[in-house]
């Protein structure tokens, strides 16, 4: 046996055993660090799958109850209608139906229309209720909210309507995408108002003149029959509002049936 294998291994000095120690304080804390950064993803990835659900399922309650809603009104109309004095209306042929009936104002809460907007889905609506609280806004059967004393559909003035865009259903969720022209419909127990979107801007949340008779003028007295549908941006925000700006082209009872751009999905509705 060699003379260097016989020597006993050399103890470590302090320097050795500071830096050890400190090694392995520093592993520790990193291995901390990593598990409260890999606890902290876990969870903001737990919270936007909760978020994402939760829309998702509101989102199909709030159809559900506005489609509820329009066959109770298309079957009381059916059930009320007198053949002989409502001959069927060719939808290819353009009709005039004379001035829309103006409906009273609903009570607070109470559902009293239902909007479709193609641009925001094939299968889109929601029902409308009288209020913007969150008994309205955040509630599984309406989503949509009328601005009280505000018109109402096809009346001369401005029907404003408020809903969020990315929580409790997101009833407006796709309303920067509208596109000049697009069809805005309203039903209501008497029938089918047609908007066209003329306009999109963004405002403060103050700018309340957005919802006058007559949108940034509140001293003008109204002639056009206009709707404005209001909702926060950005995304998952309140720092401001979109406001999107239509204007009333027609109107049809509901015994002329609907117009054929959204008579798909309420006759789906029948038949679910």
């Amino acid at each position: 046996m060699s003379e260097r294998e016989e020597m006993p291994p050399a103890e470590p000095t302090r320097r050795a055993l500071r830096h050890r120690g400190r090694r392995a304080r520093v592993s520790v804390v990193g291995v901390l660090g990593e598990l409260l950064i890999t606890a902290g993803v876990l969870v903001l990835a737990f919270l936007g799958w909760q978020l994402w659900w939760n829309d998702m399922v509101m989102a199909g309650q709030q159809s559900t109850a506005a489609a509820e809603i329009s066959q109770t009104w298309i079957d009381a109309d059916v059930s009320n209608r007198d053949p002989a004095a409502a001959p069927e209306v060719d939808a290819a042929e353009a009709v005039d139906f004379g001035e829309p009936v103006v409906a009273e104002t609903a009570g607070e809460s109470e559902s009293f229309a239902v909007l479709y907007v193609p641009r925001f889905g094939a299968d889109y609506n929601r029902s409308i209720a009288e209020g913007i609280g969150n008994d309205v806004l955040n509630s599984s059967r309406s989503g949509i909210g009328h601005y009280p004393g505000t018109q109402m559909p096809g009346e001369v003035g401005n029907f404003a309507l408020a809903a969020h865009r990315s929580a409790n259903g997101g009833g407006m969720h796709r309303i920067n995408e509208l596109r000049l022209g697009d069809a805005i419909y309203v039903q209501t127990a008497d029938g089918y108002y047609t908007y066209r979107f003329r306009d999109l801007e963004y405002v403060a949340p103050t700018a309340v003149d957005v919802i006058a008779p007559v949108p940034h003028n509140a001293v003008a007295a109204p002639v056009d029959r206009f709707i404005t549908l209001t909702s926060c941006n950005p995304l998952l925000s309140t720092a401001e509002r979109i406001i999107a700006y239509g204007v009333l082209e027609s109107w049809q009872p509901t015994s002329a049936g609907p117009p054929a751009e959204v008579a798909a999905v309420i006759d789906a509705q029948a038949q679910g």
